[in-house]
């Protein structure tokens, strides 16, 4: 969950119509028409990205007249449904996604279950990913691959990165070469798995 309190605002007078704010923007609030970029407010997450890339200075972040919060509700979903997602993609329920916005996994299993089937719509619904907007791709595909969803890069967007290698994936013939360099492949992925299965409402 996140409260939105700021908004891309553009200085059309200094805008090129270069297109990268239109391509940073994890929620597709920016668009380039007529060569002039042109931010949908209530789509605006305020993650700040088109401010800090643009090359002309055309876009500032202001403070909204209304912030408003973005959020999934999480108790309208069969708790044990967001569970078993959370755990085929190697979540615990309760565990932070993103760091800037503390968006957890049973959120993101939530907006999945209510239909959203991109990161950007996940993104747009929860929150996450709309800080540092990096980080949290990685977590989102994950839990995109345990619900069986396929996701196709944005044609020219930024934003899309490979989903990494993790503990349940490394091959035998990886953790045999770098074994004797002091990594513990096997030791890692039980204690990743004992966080997984951890409930901490019973503090087990």
């Amino acid at each position: 969950m996140k409260k939105v309190t700021l908004l891309a605002q553009v200085d059309s007078d200094q805008c090129r119509g270069c297109k990268i704010c239109e391509k940073v923007c994890p929620v597709l609030a920016v668009k380039v028409t007529d060569k002039k970029a042109k931010v949908e407010a209530q789509a605006c997450r305020g993650c700040t990205n088109c401010e800090s890339r643009c090359p002309f200075h055309a876009i500032k972040m202001v403070k909204r007249d209304e912030p408003f919060t973005v959020g999934v509700d999480v108790s309208k979903f069969p708790a044990a449904e967001i569970k078993a997602l959370c755990d085929k993609a190697h979540f615990n329920v309760e565990q932070v996604l993103c760091y800037c916005t503390a968006v957890r996994a049973d959120e993101v299993a939530a907006a999945i279950l209510g239909g959203a089937k991109t990161p950007e719509e996940i993104s747009s619904q929860t929150g996450i990913r709309t800080g540092c907007s990096i980080e949290c791709m990685q977590t989102i595909l994950r839990l995109m691959e345990a619900a069986g969803l396929k996701h196709e890069p944005i044609a020219g967007g930024w934003q899309l990165y490979g989903k990494t290698i993790t503990a349940w994936e490394l091959t035998p013939e990886l953790k045999k070469k770098y074994s004797s360099r002091g990594f513990y492949f096997d030791e890692d992925k039980a204690l990743l798995d004992r966080v997984v299965s951890t409930n901490t409402k019973e503090g087990n």
